[in-house]
């Protein structure tokens, strides 16, 4: 299919295209360049920001990095060979994707500026018609969506927040032209981008206060630089930086097992609470900063720069509630007053997307809404696809979500999978592919059997769960099973659409899908099991 010019209903422009992506994070740009390199060159990436990168353009506070070794945090067919540390600062990897963006001719396919405001499946004529907040209206065969969880910064709902008179930014909003030397500064939150910016500032400020609610469990972090040999070995010989991702994939895989080994688990932290009390001098700080949690039930972070910070006479742990924020400070429960010049809110993202997308318009068959279909959590198809919503995928979609290795896998292991599917779609001459809901249901209940047992069930609260408690986020197994279970496409699991009808799919009809009533019945008796 060309780009063309059609006309809609309201007479405006509306381009059609084979495939829409949202999102120009490390999602999309694996999706697009995939495509390209399956000879499907007719699509575009709506950005709703004025460049790429997703989570590496938004996230440039002081310390910013990943927690994945840098040669597993990179495409497996566009591996670099002179990353500078085992775990590259946020610069490199924004600089990477650049780079990658740069080297595949992206650029032409973006649409910055514009973010989807509705998407909404035209059964007629089996295409989704997608509206942007800019005004362009898209017609498109397949949808993915390629947003990410990790794209709404939360803002905590604490009272007088909007009556502080100081500076307030949160930690995916980094303003660096304001200036911290010296200033009285309370950070809010102890996770994953917490525990680096704190350590940077700390020695600028005058006076830091950290706010904890829930302390986090934070392993030792291998800062070495690759030297010039490695580097030019990395070049010169490609196959040693293929052994060297292996080397760093299977490290990661091997963190699993404790996590879904409870007493493996436990065993960890006796010597990670060694870890503690060994850079931490103050005991009570250490009472503090030990999580009441088993090991990995939360997110592990890693830091070597964490503990120590809190040994300077210019930093505080809080760990009292806060009571509310007055216009020059912070009260807590107990009472006390601590004036502040600036506010950090450490407090991440909105992950769960029913909340993120509560104001997005999302429609699929028979007035299907994912508002609707996800009122118990959301679900879908190895967190690719969804019934009732045709030729739409999602990446890093429900349970595909990692504790313990590197997201990109996952995607390219999804990217992979969707190009699958457009294939069959046009080897049947479908107009759409449709996942049947017994299908989805089905694999919703192996998430529910594969996280008992393991960590993630023993009870402790994290962003992997939905308010309820359902753990929504986690694919609870090895990459590799992932992997696996995704190479090929089963077409049992699908319904194969035309518009005048069903091809391979028995005597079902375009029109005759699961009502809202019998799926989200599915669901919630699936999902109550996880509780």
């Amino acid at each position: 299919m060309t780009n063309q010019t059609v006309s809609s209903p309201s007479s405006s422009s509306v381009r059609e295209v084979e495939v829409a992506i949202a999102g120009a994070g490390f999602g999309g740009l694996c999706m697009a360049i995939q495509l390209q390199k399956n000879g499907i060159t007719d699509f575009l990436i709506l950005e709703k920001k004025g460049e790429v990168g997703g989570a590496w353009r938004d996230n440039h506070y002081p310390g910013a990095a990943c927690d994945v070794q840098s040669h597993m945090y990179s495409y497996s067919f566009e591996t670099k060979a002179d990353w500078s540390k085992r775990y590259a600062p946020w610069n490199e990897i924004q600089q990477y994707i650049l780079d990658t963006v740069k080297k595949y001719k992206l650029r032409p396919h973006i649409h910055f500026n514009q973010e989807v405001v509705s998407a909404v499946f035209n059964e007629g004529i089996g295409k989704w018609v997608i509206k942007t907040a800019g005004g362009e209206t898209i017609m498109a065969r397949h949808w993915v969506l390629a947003s990410g969880p990790l794209h709404v910064p939360a803002i905590p709902n604490i009272k007088g927040l909007e009556k502080f008179k100081g500076k307030v930014m949160h930690s995916a909003e980094w303003d660096h032209s304001y200036d911290l030397t010296g200033k009285k500064v309370a950070s809010i939150g102890t996770g994953g981008s917490a525990i680096q910016y704190v350590p940077e500032i700390a020695p600028k400020v005058g006076q830091l206060h950290v706010f904890q609610r829930t302390a986090a469990w934070v392993i030792p972090r291998d800062e070495r630089s690759y030297s010039a040999f490695r580097k030019w070995t990395f070049k010169a010989l490609p196959f040693t930086r293929t052994l060297h991702r292996w080397r760093c994939y299977w490290t990661n895989e091997s963190r699993l097992w404790p996590i879904l080994n409870p007493v493996l688990a436990h065993a960890g932290e006796f010597f990670l609470k060694k870890f503690i009390s060994y850079q931490v001098k103050d005991p009570d700080l250490v009472k503090k900063l030990t999580p009441d949690y088993t090991l990995g039930c939360k997110r592990i972070l890693i830091s070597n720069k964490w503990f120590p910070t809190f040994n300077r006479p210019n930093v505080e742990l809080v760990t009292d509630d806060i009571r509310e924020i007055t216009e020059d400070g912070i009260i807590t429960k107990d009472g006390q007053a601590r004036p502040l010049d600036c506010i950090i809110l450490g407090t991440g993202f909105i992950v769960d997307p029913r909340i993120y997308m509560k104001s997005f318009e999302l429609r699929g068959l028979n007035g299907h809404t994912v508002q609707e279909d996800w009122k118990v959590s959301p679900t879908s198809y190895y967190g690719i696809t969804t019934a009732n919503y045709p030729n739409m995928y999602q990446l890093v979609g429900p349970h595909t979500g990692l504790g313990h290795n590197s997201i990109i896998f996952m995607i390219e292991a999804q990217v992979n999978y969707i190009i699958a599917c457009m294939k069959k779609v046009k080897e049947k001459g479908a107009d759409y592919i449709d996942v049947k809901p017994e299908a989805m249901t089905r694999f919703l209940g192996d998430m529910t059997q594969a996280l008992q047992g393991t960590v993630w069930s023993s009870g402790c609260k994290s962003w992997y769960q939905t308010a309820d408690g359902i753990n929504f986020a986690i694919w609870p197994k090895s990459t590799w099973r992932y992997w696996l279970e995704t190479r090929h496409v089963n077409e049992a699991d699908y319904r194969f659409v035309t518009c005048g009808g069903v091809k391979g799919a028995g005597k079902t009809s375009g029109n005759n899908v699961a009502g809202v009533g019998g799926l989200a019945g599915e669901q919630a008796m699936a999902r109550m099991a996880q509780r």
